[in-house]
């Protein structure tokens, strides 16, 4: 199985690219968000890949980060998602704004993406809806241990000095204090399904908030009325 991929961005087409990883090209089918995000052609690039194994196919899809990766191997296992429609759902949402949107039960920015009528935009809300918040909470786990986009072809080489640590990004912070709210949550009685809920809809209606601000708004949300 090929996890990732390493090397120079060769060719850019409409949905795939290619990388050539040190003389050997693969043709990777990418969403329209990952290929917007992509370097020019000639400078370095990496992506976590899935490979789909048919008779007569093998197709490489490649992903940004691992939640990406592991949206789409979800998003897969729905009847009648295929590689495309998911690659079309996670082009058009991210892998947070899909989570949002299966979290919430929001067809309609499920049916935003290319492709996905309403029944099959349904069908992805009712399968996954029970699925989401367990990858939503792994979801720290696996932004920090993401590897940058663009990486050098060689390793730098080591400093004398022990360089300093680079800060997480934005997104492993999200997810980091979506993932440290749902624990919170779920230590204190609450269901995954309605934990979830609530700090999908407060994360997506408060961005900057930390851990602690989306917990005090999921217990205001939560609480009885």
């Amino acid at each position: 199985m090929i996890g990732k991929i390493s090397g120079r961005l060769d060719w850019k087409g409409l949905d795939t690219v290619l990388i050539d990883c040190r003389g050997v090209g693969y043709i990777v089918h990418v969403s329209d968000r990952t290929l917007a995000g992509l370097p020019p052609v000639g400078e370095m690039v990496a992506l976590y890949t899935d490979l789909l194994v048919r008779e007569d196919l093998l197709q490489l899809f490649g992903f940004p980060t691992m939640l990406e990766k592991e949206w789409h191997k979800l998003l897969t296992t729905v009847q009648g998602v295929g590689a495309k429609a998911s690659m079309a759902i996670l082009g058009a949402l991210g892998a947070e704004g899909a989570a949002r949107a299966i979290t919430l039960g929001d067809a309609r920015a499920v049916q935003a993406a290319p492709g996905v009528g309403p029944k099959l935009a349904q069908r992805v809300i009712l399968e996954l809806k029970s699925k989401a918040p367990s990858l939503m909470a792994r979801g720290a786990g696996l932004a920090h241990g993401d590897a940058p986009v663009f990486e050098e072809a060689e390793p730098a080489p080591v400093p004398r000095k022990t360089a300093k640590p680079k800060p997480p990004s934005e997104g492993a912070m999200r997810a980091s204090y979506t993932a440290d709210a749902l624990s919170a949550l779920a230590n204190l009685g609450y269901g995954a399904g309605d934990a979830a809920e609530a700090v999908a809809v407060v994360s997506g209606e408060n961005p900057d908030a930390d851990t602690a601000a989306l917990i005090r708004l999921a217990l205001k949300r939560l609480a009885p009325r």
